[in-house]
């Protein structure tokens, strides 16, 4: 066989094996869809009005059901989303601070963040919907290792008391579940005890 027949077949071969990518633009369409509708989610609730998402992300409402079919796609989708920046933002905090607390500090605010302002989203995790499944797994898949190396950076520098990476993630999440349902209770203010305690002294 030719070398040029034999490349065309290999190609074709991939075409029909190869999930086909979304386009740059795609991509960055999505994005923008995501990062709006985390917005409308911190100011109105998981279930504020497609339409409201879709003016502030500039699109039209038909843009964002071709995306994300059903807002329970849109949820999730937001959900992984904020895991992503969450994941992705540790290993940048930890080489811009001068130390690693600080940085463990710093990624800390940011998943309180994740956790308390996205109004109605933890109700809707734990609803049983089907596109809601497997997103604890990937949660704690992308987390554990940021909050592992995060944790061991500051345990080698001294600066705090060692604590297992699932150990953290859970008791934060802990002091953060009665956000927004006990009048006075401030989930940030609790983590911020809990994280100024792993502190050597």
């Amino acid at each position: 066989m030719a070398s040029g027949v034999r490349r065309s077949v290999v190609i074709g071969e991939q075409a029909r094996t190869s999930p086909p990518k979304k386009r740059a633009d795609a991509q960055r369409n999505e994005q923008v869809l995501l990062d709006a509708a985390a917005a409308a989610f911190v100011r109105s609730g998981v279930g504020v009005p497609v339409r409201t998402i879709a003016a502030e992300a500039g699109v039209g409402v038909g843009t964002i059901y071709r995306h994300f079919p059903t807002r329970a796609d849109l949820i999730a989708a937001v959900y992984r989303h904020q895991v992503e920046a969450c994941a992705a933002a540790g290993p940048v905090l930890l080489a811009e601070s001068d130390s690693p607390y600080p940085a463990l500090a710093r990624w800390v605010d940011l998943f309180v963040d994740f956790l308390v302002t996205k109004h109605g989203l933890a109700e809707a995790m734990n609803s049983g919907g089907a596109a809601y499944e497997n997103l604890h797994a990937s949660f704690l898949d992308r987390l554990l290792p940021v909050v592992a190396e995060l944790i061991g950076a500051a345990v080698e520098a001294g600066e705090i008391a060692e604590i297992g990476a699932l150990e953290l993630l859970f008791g934060i999440g802990n002091l953060c579940a009665g956000a927004g349902k006990v009048d006075g209770y401030d989930a940030r203010r609790m983590v911020g005890f809990l994280i100024d305690g792993l502190g050597v002294r």
